[in-house]
């Protein structure tokens, strides 16, 4: 059995999850800086474009979240960890934002619905996605998840807890 928690979801031994989630964090970060340029330059592009960003972003994390999920529901290990739960429920609550905000501002038209509560919106998905960040970093950093257990080791080979194993991490 391995050390650290597993990665369920990967490409030979590259975990899919910190692969996805580059995209719809940068969607949703992206979305209030356009909001803020609609709101500086009332050019409606900015509007649109901070619309589209959202909905990519949607969609992008809907992807992340798949292999996110897949780790999450299949390794025990991972479920025990607090951080992982903030890290779930956090982006999970971020998507939902995410989406009102796509609903209210393709409901009421992209430039109509980003003053006040399209760029709020915005800026709290971007607030709970640094949090979330946060501890995505924790579960791999502290608590080693998707990390093999011994330098040059694959996923596939057998952990020996008496050669590579613990030696190269900092005693805590």
């Amino acid at each position: 059995m391995s050390i650290n928690p597993k990665t369920t979801a990967a490409i030979g031994d590259h975990p899919l999850h910190p692969m996805l989630i580059p995209f719809p964090v940068a969607f949703l970060v992206g979305a209030p800086i356009a909001d803020l340029a609609f709101i500086g330059t009332g050019d409606g592009f900015w509007a649109r474009a901070a619309m589209w960003l959202i909905g990519a972003g949607i969609v992008m994390a809907l992807v992340a979240a798949a292999a996110g999920f897949t780790d999450f529901f299949s390794e025990p290990r991972i479920r025990r960890l607090n951080d992982a739960w903030y890290h779930m429920v956090g982006n999970l609550a971020a998507v939902v934002l995410a989406l009102v905000n796509f609903y209210l501002r393709y409901a009421q038209g992209a430039e109509a619905a980003i003053k006040p509560w399209g760029v709020v919106l915005s800026l709290v998905v971007v607030g709970i996605l640094l949090f979330t960040g946060w501890k995505g970093w924790e579960m791999v950093y502290r608590h080693h998840v998707a990390v093999l257990d011994a330098p040059g080791q694959t996923s596939s080979e057998p952990v020996n807890p008496h050669h590579g194993g613990e030696s190269h991490r900092r005693a805590a």
